[in-house]
């Protein structure tokens, strides 16, 4: 009888939980925290929620790993948050130029190529989870590094003092 009771008990908290938690958690982003630099000249783009969540989830799947919150872990110095990419050369802070980048990646001067150690629409054949990356995909994960500051501010790139 007590094990009806736990196991009742146990399914109750749980949806109840689980629901406090899926509403909390779909947070929406207005349109200016969603907007992004799409190019060199300025001019903006607004993401879409689905954009937004489909960035955020291929580039926690393709590029998390040596970029998490933001960091470059292969090389601390450079780092995606806005100032960093606004220094590189070619400047990597809009849309295109990210994208540029994951196509045919070069070294923060942009004098050589990294597509040997770095995953890119190039390398597909040394990184197989670039294989099916589209050109949509590409934008989403550029539009998720470029929307990142505005919602996790100084954290984006802050490196090992908040993660």
């Amino acid at each position: 009888m007590m094990k009806k009771y736990s196991q009742l008990f146990s399914l109750v908290f749980f949806g109840i939980f689980s629901f406090f938690v899926t509403t909390a958690s779909a947070i929406d982003l207005d349109e200016a925290t969603r907007t992004v630099v799409v190019d060199g000249s300025g001019k903006t783009m607004v993401l879409t929620p689905e954009q937004v969540k489909r960035g955020k989830r291929l580039f926690n799947a393709t590029c998390g790993a040596c970029h998490l919150g933001g960091i470059t872990k292969t090389n601390p110095n450079v780092g995606l948050d806005s100032e960093a990419l606004s220094l590189a050369t070619p400047r990597r802070d809009n849309v295109a130029a990210l994208v540029d980048f994951l196509k045919n990646p070069t070294t923060y001067d942009g004098l050589e190529s990294i597509a040997e150690v770095h995953p890119s629409i190039k390398s597909a054949d040394i990184y197989p989870r670039m294989r099916s990356v589209t050109d949509e995909d590409l934008t989403a994960i550029a539009g998720h590094i470029l929307l990142q500051p505005k919602v996790l501010t100084e954290k984006w790139g802050g490196g090992k003092i908040y993660y």
